[in-house]
């Protein structure tokens, strides 16, 4: 078992293309389940892309295939606007 801060700056991989989606900056856990829900990952897309959320992506735990001890394996899902956190 693993807690969440754990997964902190953990490398996110796609696992069918293999490219390097990002890094791992904060987890949200479901409310009622207590169960980690999305991982929150940060894109390299600039300076001020940590100021202001843009260049992060919310992974689905369900998107998840993998946890080992330097990276998180996810299979392919749509990394579109729709994931971009808000």
């Amino acid at each position: 078992m693993f807690r969440g801060y754990n997964l902190r700056q953990r490398v996110v991989i796609d696992a069918d293309t293999a490219e390097r989606i990002g890094i791992i900056s904060d987890v949200e856990i479901d409310e009622l389940s207590g169960r980690i829900a999305r991982l929150i990952v940060k894109r390299r897309n600039g300076l001020l892309s940590g100021c202001f959320g843009i260049g992060e992506l919310t992974v689905p735990w369900s998107a998840i295939t993998a946890v080992g001890r330097e990276f998180v394996l996810v299979k392919s899902f749509d990394f579109g606007e729709k994931c971009l956190k808000n």
